[in-house]
């Protein structure tokens, strides 16, 4: 008897599925000649005269626009708490439920015989620092330092602020707001971004990662939408972690040479001194920029990988090591056994004060964080993928979930727990505690060390935020140009780098001016919104799509088997 291949013949729904889930074009108009050529003039030019608006508007009417700005993200805090709450748990679960089973976790972000172009060291160096390297810098402090004083443990009275019974508490909510529900939206981001551009040949842009939804619909104006709300929400997103950055950065200078001029009375960096260095480092960061990710980007985030690990290791040695110890095991343990209730539980104004000051903690940390990562996802997501090409999706989800997260728990047990230490033995006496927020780091090597070894130390700091800022700058801009250029990843867009260096500039100076880093802050929480249904979007996409992988490996399994 003959040979006979057995084939399934696909039904009529099958024939339609197939050709919307093998698309692998997409037709994004681009100039070709002109300022604009090879960038959509559309996503290019819409998402400048919007940044322009707000640049204006801020700039001109700089009351009404800090009024309306706190207005909005009241109204954004009141009224999607449960939507910003619900949907981060759903980015963290799909990630890790891809990464765990079999079949799409060994799946690759490219071909199958595809290899990465970054060593291990490089990779996770450029995720950590593109990622929330900045805010690690203020917040590993910082934060378990507030929460020592005040959280929804204390408010509720299961335990009394400031005292040793507080620090669990404390890091359990300081790991729950930077441990992997914070890079679990940088990782699907990333992930939907590589899959569809590496795996099916679409653009490196968001829209592409919506096409199992919507399309070629996605080629006109609906597409164009998209990218454009993804260029806001990166530039919102950006600022509010430069803004971070530079406040801390200006505080540094001042602990190293005393300069009155950087510190306001009340301990903050003023104004005039944060515009100055956003000046410097943007134009350290466009230069950068100009030098792309296989040199300038790799090469610092190298540099602040390699300062990171000596400043964990001079706080693992000199801090206090057994405190630290205990707070990194027992918070972990703390933050996996509450995170269900933590991620899930939204408190509302009751009118009671406990029900209030519950709610306002919420709106403060837990909300302002879920909107910081989602506007921080579009430029962190994009660069993941294209850093990340040839690793498949296990391995993708643990450097951009598990290790980043442990990475940040390290540091927070190290930096944080020896402040928190400082301050419970008496020695500190409240000069940590006391302090501004972007200057706590800097007054914890004061109590620590003598005064010139603390100097030497935050020139190493300030040194690590150089590297950090323009890291996360220079990223930021290469993102923009991505997305306005259709996902071309060509780098030889100088004046448009130039261009988007500026325009990132002028946004963060004038809403400084307008009203300081809360004008920056409440300006990226509204921003985030629209972006967050994106991402939505894209993981029903994408679990879509590798659902239907999966089955056509199935029917190929048993064509295989029969013949």
């Amino acid at each position: 008897m003959a040979n006979r291949k057995l084939e399934l013949a696909p039904t009529g729904e099958d024939q339609v599925m197939t050709k919307e889930f093998h698309q692998t074009e997409l037709a994004i108009k681009t100039a070709t000649t002109g300022f604009y050529s090879g960038f959509n003039r559309i996503v290019a030019i819409g998402s400048k005269i919007l940044i322009g608006a707000l640049i204006l508007w801020a700039a001109f009417f700089p009351e009404h626009a800090m009024a309306m700005l706190n207005g909005l993200r009241g109204l954004v805090s009141a009224h999607f708490s449960y939507w910003y709450m619900y949907t981060m748990v759903l980015f963290s679960v799909t990630c890790m439920g891809l990464a765990l089973w079999p079949t799409t976790g060994k799946l690759r972000l490219g071909k199958a015989d595809e290899r990465p172009e970054f060593s291990r060291f490089s990779w996770i160096s450029m995720l950590f620092g593109a990622g929330i390297g900045i805010g690690m810098l203020t917040y590993s402090t910082a934060e378990p330092l507030f929460h020592f004083a005040n959280n929804p443990d204390v408010i509720r009275g299961s335990v009394d602020a400031l005292s040793a019974e507080t620090v669990r508490s404390a890091y359990k909510w300081s790991f729950m707001h930077w441990g992997l529900w914070a890079w679990g939206v940088y990782a699907l981001t990333g992930l939907a971004l590589g899959y569809f551009s590496y795996s099916r040949g679409l653009p490196l842009t968001i829209r592409s990662a919506l096409v199992p939804l919507f399309g070629k619909r996605l080629s006109g104006p609906f597409g164009h939408l998209i990218d454009i709300v993804a260029v806001v929400a990166t530039l919102l997103g950006v600022a509010v972690t430069i803004g971070f950055g530079i406040s801390q950065f200006s505080s540094g200078v001042h602990s190293i040479f005393q300069a009155g001029w950087i510190i306001n009375a009340d301990g903050s960096p003023t104004t005039s001194a944060m515009i100055l260095f956003l000046v410097i480092i943007m134009g350290a960061s466009t230069l950068s920029a100009l030098s792309g990710v296989g040199r300038g980007i790799k090469w610092l985030s190298n540099l602040n990988m390699g300062l990171t690990i000596f400043l964990l290791a001079f706080f693992m040695i000199f801090g206090a090591s057994a405190f630290a110890f205990k707070a990194f095991f027992f918070g972990i343990w703390d933050y996996l056994i509450g995170l269900p209730i933590m991620a899930t539980r939204v408190w509302s104004d009751t009118g009671t004060e406990t029900g209030k000051a519950l709610s306002s903690w919420q709106a403060d940390w837990t909300i302002f964080y879920w909107a910081w990562w989602i506007a921080f996802a579009p430029f962190v997501g994009l660069f993941f993928a294209r850093v990340s090409r040839g690793r498949s999706i296990r391995e993708y989800i643990f450097g951009t979930m598990v290790i980043p997260s442990v990475m940040g728990f390290v540091w927070f047990a190290a930096i944080g727990g020896t402040a928190l230490n400082l301050e419970l033995t008496g020695v500190a006496q409240n000069a940590i505690l006391d302090a501004d927020l972007s200057s706590q780091l800097y007054a914890t090597l004061n109590v620590m060390l003598s005064s010139g070894l603390a100097t030497a130390m935050s020139v190493v700091i300030v040194i690590l935020l150089l590297t950090y800022l323009v890291t996360s700058a220079d990223s930021a801009i290469l993102v923009i140009n991505t997305i306005a250029s259709a996902g071309k990843t060509t780098e030889n867009a100088s004046k448009h780098i130039l261009v988007w260096g500026g325009v990132l500039t002028t946004m963060i100076a004038v809403l400084l001016l307008a009203g300081g880093l809360d004008a920056v802050k409440a300006a990226m929480i509204i921003g985030a919104l629209p972006f967050s249904l994106v991402i939505v979007l894209m993981c029903i996409s994408l679990i879509k799509t590798l659902l239907w992988d999966e089955r056509g490996q199935s029917k190929k399994v048993v064509v295989d088997q029969l013949r």
